[in-house]
């Protein structure tokens, strides 16, 4: 696979004018992609993952949920020049430096929050702490699911945490409490729930995503209907931001912009019965101005990828590399609080003394 991206001829420039790069995970693909640009041309890094969905970030540190483990990584600006087959090119590296064995619970959204690194455990219908003690720590389920078994009752999804880490919003498909429950209605059975308080403050959704928390307004992304939308949550409203073609999932911002992932549906996927199935469409990502609601730049994938779950900006990094953990054992580092530096197999030693003078 080549991983072919087509870029509309603003990403280049708008990457560079903002600062940032991306980070996008597609499950179905199995991959993480970075996308940065150095004012001219776009460039993108992939790496394998074992079905890469929800992304988290709180200063140097990332989180993403794979299939069996959440895996918790540094981002190290000395490894990043350091990186011995391209010195001086990245301003950040991505190092695996945890892994939690969670087993399979369909973990969807990550975030830190006050409580720890928190995961909408979708299989059990609830939020669990990731803290490397259990396979995963229930600490909150919506007050309509009765017990946390492993059937997928609501398809709990997203998480939306505030500005002071605390959990504030989750979606979900609907508020059943039998196994496959919101399958029966899941084109308009969607609610969004108060974490705090535990109440439906919006219901009849079609298939919400993604809710965020940005500049003091509440956004979700209404997947079945193609719309990012800004809720009222004291009157049990939203407003539509924009309309975009595809299955949107995957939301993140920057300046006055909001990125989103979009995704074509399969013939064979659950949700082929939808219209949006039926598109012509490329996966990939669009960027959207929150005031005027138009599209100022897009990324397209051919083929190689149907599916994006989760998108991330990185602000203040032009160029980052991210390794799996296979790669980390092939490419060895060793990340201290005194320094950190690439393992030469043959100068270990001198590796350990420049590490102490450091």
């Amino acid at each position: 696979m080549q991983f072919k991206a087509n870029f509309s001829a603003d990403i280049p420039h708008l990457l560079n004018e903002l600062n940032i790069s991306l980070i996008l995970s597609t499950y179905q693909a199995g991959k993480v992609i970075v996308i940065g640009s150095d004012g001219q041309n776009p460039y993108q890094l992939v790496r394998d993952f074992d079905r890469p969905m929800g992304m988290a970030f709180q200063d140097d540190m990332m989180a993403l949920a794979c299939s069996m483990s959440v895996t918790v990584f540094k981002n190290d600006r000395q490894l990043a020049v350091t990186y011995p087959k391209k010195p001086n090119t990245y301003d950040a590296f991505f190092f695996p430096v945890q892994s939690n064995r969670t087993d399979f619970i369909d973990m969807h959204d990550l975030a830190y929050t006050s409580q720890g690194l928190v995961g909408v455990n979708t299989a059990y219908s609830c939020l669990s702490r990731i803290d490397g003690q259990y396979s995963f720590n229930p600490i909150w389920k919506p007050f309509f699911i009765s017990d946390l078994v492993s059937n997928d009752k609501c398809h709990l999804n997203g998480l939306a945490v505030d500005s002071r880490g605390d959990i504030s919003y989750v979606t979900a498909f609907s508020d059943t409490d039998v196994k496959d429950g919101w399958r029966t209605n899941k084109l308009q059975g969607g609610v969004l729930v108060d974490v705090p308080n535990n109440k439906i403050v919006l219901r009849n959704l079609p298939m919400p995503h993604s809710p965020r928390l940005y500049q003091g307004d509440l956004y979700v992304l209404l997947s079945a209907s193609e719309k990012l939308v800004k809720v009222d949550v004291e009157s049990g409203s939203y407003t539509t931001i924009a309309k975009i073609d595809g299955f949107i999932r995957g939301l993140s911002f920057v300046d006055n912009y909001a990125v989103i992932g979009v995704s074509k549906l399969r013939k064979t996927h659950t949700f082929a019965d939808l219209s949006i199935a039926k598109k012509k469409l490329s996966a990939g990502v669009v960027i959207v101005d929150l005031t005027s609601g138009e599209i100022v730049g897009e990324i397209k994938y051919g083929s190689d990828v149907d599916e994006i779950y989760d998108v991330h900006v990185l602000p203040g990094i032009r160029r980052a590399n991210i390794m799996n953990f296979i790669q980390s054992i092939q490419h060895r580092a060793l990340i201290t609080p005194f320094g950190s530096g690439w393992v030469d197999a043959n100068k270990e030693n001198q590796l350990s003394m420049e590490l102490n003078n450091a």
